[in-house]
């Protein structure tokens, strides 16, 4: 069933509440025997459904409704109708009918919306002026067709004549079929006499002055609407033509009897009905997602190499190999069933009783009555993807193991082999060890999916899955507990060297834990996110790829681990940026973000087979924000080495030509226009943020240089005084009544809180505390804060920034506002997901979470504020 919030977007994308959508879901579940809805016809639905674009058309009579008529005793049948319209009604969906009635008889018979594209007189009649297009001379040999036919078989029992735009049709259904017979004999002799076309559409027989056209209509259809896939039924002979036309994933169906290049058959319009609701319900889980679960809820695991999501109820629903950058092994989060996913659950139904990590591990555990998973991704050699699912209780678990490699494109066969699985045809060995398990394997086609039903009384099974392994090691029960039990110590002797506030110290030391995971070991480097496209809105276009390092984010990230006490992350990725300075043409030149090899990222592009989360498209690969100027990344970078020196109480000759880099990057552009820390898609401004952090960067290397010892370069003061002088100057709006987004600007922007919290003005100056107050009114609500609320050129709405929250929880402190900051602290702490997850937004109007998760940003963000109030006076 759909999720309430999927429901509403349902709602609103069918535009009406007319549409009685309940009658269609009672529809598809009911019982129709020898109807033609094969398992091979409803897999194929399935796939198509999924299509991009998707254009839904069929004949009239004898498809849409039972028969053909001469009145409007031939209405289509309602549960037919009902679905035609609603799946008009979806995006990127369009529906229509190519008959042989003309186009205006079509539209008062049928009574279809204008949503519906009518076409008549068989794919040739588009509009209902084609009529008075026809010469005099062709309108003379029509009347004469019309005298001949009414001479000659006008006075058989059960036969009507009926003149159309560009035909005359003869019907034949109410007559004896040994007079039809005669009837269409005759009528086909007229026809060549007269040197019209002669038509047979079911028990509809015209005499026309043009070729039938279904096929070159249906062409016309498709490149109008820009669909990428059709659906074609029909009943006639003249729709074999508009099937022939069908190619790649199209469909063909052919309703009732008689030759056709269908590859379906279906008995008759109510089985066609059918079909149609069917399809609806399909593409309609499809594009709004299908039972999306909230963000927060996911729990994820991590090795410092590998991250992977889980559901509440222990689906692997995310996991990319070998790179976080990579394309997915499993993409539930953005697909559903179809994009990939490794669930377990109890054969006998119940209720999740809970899930959570294993006290001061990565490890997660999920609880029914009597099946229990643990899941953990356990340290590998580099390029080697290592998941571990231990299945234990006393009843009985169902798997179902469904990979589907690069973000579900790739084809793939599945073997199995002994007590492994294969999956064959992939660029990585991949591998299921599953000592004990017998599996069933089963394929659409393209991809292949085994299930297995395990007994669970007789001891603990081990799920040991392997990526890039060339030599997998079995993974035997009392291996694995050995196996865990190090996985545990490892991260339990990490988070013991912690300094945790007292300050809620379970969520920071989740936190940490969090971030730490997000750090990519074999390299230095450090993920925003381990996901990509959660949507910013649900429904909305805002979905960014996160699986990156931005110099920024990492840099605040791994410096939240050095005020916690934990420097390693914080050494790595100095190397890493080194690394990169190394092949750069000058420390001014840095990209805002790199892949984790270091590499530049390559060209954004679009999965167009996924859905999105909760249908929110696009689902984006790459990130054109690497293409951006952003040259506040400096001043982070130099935050981070002060803060490392300070910390350890030396200064690595290293991390000190780091500094000098990043100040000579200062010099050299922090006067130039930039896109700033939001990534606005237009054209570049002077933001204060931007200008703050490079006044950051200067600051912070002289401050380095004098308590190491280290000689400053003699521009550096001069000119960290010049650029604090004019974003004091410029910064200032008059009309806002504070500090905003860039200079000439009146718009308020959350990040501005920086030119107090960084140092660079007093905290005490009215015109700080004119811009703490600005922001709380204008961008707080409730226990949210948004970045801004100007257009920023990109279409749809966001939600407020936990990372904002933190901000104004930074400057209610600074400003000694503190009962306020202890007010908005507690309400960010309500918003942790069940196993202390955040992502990156919320939006308080439909308390719903958004954007990638977990987020970096959110996790230090909060670290922060809680250190902060826990060095506050106790009283």
């Amino acid at each position: 069933m759909p999720t309430p919030r999927n429901q509403s977007l349902t709602d609103s994308a069918l535009q009406t509440k007319s549409l009685p959508l309940g009658l269609l879901r009672a529809f598809v579940q009911t019982d129709a025997a020898d109807d033609g809805l094969t398992p091979q016809l409803l897999a194929e639905l399935k796939i198509l459904a999924r299509t991009p674009g998707l254009l839904v058309a069929c004949n009239y009579g004898g498809t849409l409704c039972a028969a053909e008529g001469t009145s409007t005793e031939t209405l289509p049948l309602g549960s037919a109708a009902i679905a035609l319209r609603a799946l008009a009604a979806l995006p990127n969906t369009h529906a229509a009918v190519i008959s042989g009635r003309s186009l205006r008889d079509l539209a008062a018979v049928s009574r279809l919306p204008a949503e519906v594209h009518l076409v008549g007189s068989h794919g040739a009649e588009f509009d209902m002026g084609y009529a008075h297009g026809l010469s005099l001379a062709t309108e003379s040999v029509l009347q004469q067709a019309s005298q001949a036919l009414a001479e000659t078989v006008g006075a058989y029992r059960g036969i009507t004549i009926v003149r159309k735009p560009v035909a005359v049709s003869v019907h034949t259904r109410p007559a004896a079929p040994d007079v039809a017979a005669i009837a269409a004999e005759q009528a086909e002799a007229i026809a060549r006499a007269h040197g019209l076309s002669f038509i047979v559409d079911g028990s509809v027989l015209d005499l026309s002055v043009v070729e039938p056209a279904k096929g070159a209509a249906l062409e016309h259809l498709r490149s109008m609407l820009g669909a990428s896939a059709a659906l074609y039924a029909g009943d006639a002979a003249s729709d074999e033509q508009a099937m022939a036309t069908l190619r790649g994933p199209d469909m063909a169906l052919r309703v009732g009897q008689g030759p056709t290049l269908a590859a379906h058959r279906l008995r008759d319009p109510e089985s066609f009905a059918r079909v149609l609701a069917i399809l609806f319900e399909l593409r309609r889980a499809w594009l709004f997602g299908e039972d999306a679960v909230g963000l927060e809820r996911h729990s994820m695991i991590g090795n410092g190499a590998s991250t992977a999501l889980i559901t509440p109820d222990a689906k692997i629903c995310w996991m990319t190999h070998p790179l976080p950058d990579s394309g997915s092994l499993f993409a539930h989060l953005l697909g559903g069933d179809a994009a990939g996913h490794f669930s377990v659950e109890p054969v006998k139904a119940s209720q999740v009783l809970g899930q959570r990590y294993v006290d001061s591990t990565m490890i997660v555990e999920t609880r029914w009555a009597d099946v229990t998973v643990t899941d953990y991704l356990e340290p590998a050699p580099e390029g080697v993807t290592s998941l571990v699912r231990v299945l234990s209780g006393t009843g009985t678990a169902r798997i179902v193991f469904a990979p589907r490699p690069d973000y579900a494109k790739a084809p793939f066969i599945m073997e199995a082999r002994r007590e492994e699985l294969h999956v064959v045809g992939t660029a990585d060995p991949i591998m299921l060890l599953a000592p004990g398990v017998s599996f069933t394997l089963t394929s659409d086609g393209r991809h292949a999916t085994a299930t297995a039903d395990v007994e669970l009384r007789h001891g603990p099974v081990v799920l040991n899955l392997r990526c890039g392994d060339t030599e997998p090691q079995r993974a035997e029960p009392p291996e694995e507990n050995s196996r865990r039990a190090a996985v545990a110590h490892h991260s339990r002797r990490w988070v013991q060297a912690l300094q945790l506030p007292a300050v809620k110290p379970s969520l920071v030391r989740r936190s940490a834990l969090v971030l730490r995971a997000l750090v990519h070991e074999p390299t230095g480097a450090v993920l925003a996110a381990p996901t990509t496209s959660l949507p910013e809105g649900i429904g909305g276009t805002r979905n960014w790829d996160y699986r990156y390092c931005w110099l920024r984010d990492g840099s605040m990230t791994v410096n939240a681990l050095v005020d916690l006490g934990s420097t390693s992350e914080a050494e790595g990725f100095l190397a890493w940026l080194g690394r990169i300075l190394a092949h750069a043409p000058g420390p001014e030149w840095l990209h805002p973000l790199y892949s984790v090899t270091g590499a530049p990222l390559s060209t954004e592009a679009i999965i167009e087979s996924l859905p999105g989360y909760a249908g929110s498209r696009p689902v984006r690969i790459g990130n054109a924000a690497d293409h951006q100027v952003q040259l506040d990344v400096f001043g982070p970078i130099a935050e981070l080495i002060d803060a490392l020196s300070a910390r350890q109480g030396v200064l690595d000759d290293a991390h000190w030509e780091l500094m000098v880099q990043m100040a000579s990057a200062v010099l050299a552009r922090w006067h130039e226009a930039d896109h700033g820390i939001w990534e606005a898609r237009r054209a570049p401004r002077h933001h204060i943020y931007t200008k703050v952090m490079c006044w950051v960067a200067l600051d912070r290397a002289l401050r380095t240089a004098a308590r190491h010892g280290r000689t400053p370069l003699p521009e550096w003061e001069p000119t960290a005084a010049v650029i604090r002088e004019e974003v004091l100057r410029e910064g200032w709006d008059e009309s806002a009544a504070s500090y905003t987004v860039a200079y000439d600007s009146p718009d308020l922007d959350a990040a501005v809180l920086h030119i107090g919290l960084s140092g660079l003005l007093d905290v005490s100056d009215q015109r700080f505390l004119d811009t703490v107050t600005a922001v709380e009114r204008e961008l707080r609500v409730g226990p949210t804060v948004f970045r801004y609320r100007y257009d920023d050129g990109l279409p749809g709405l966001e939600g407020g920034f936990h990372i904002c929250t933190t901000w104004l929880i930074e400057a209610y402190v600074a400003v000694g506002r503190i009962e306020e900051a202890w007010d908005l602290f507690d309400q960010l702490v309500n918003l942790f997901g069940p196993t202390g997850l955040l992502p990156e937004e919320y939006d308080p109007g439909t308390e719903t979470h958004l954007g990638n998760h977990p987020q970096a940003y959110s996790h230090l963000g909060f670290i922060r504020c809680a250190r902060l109030l826990d060095a506050l006076p106790a009283n």
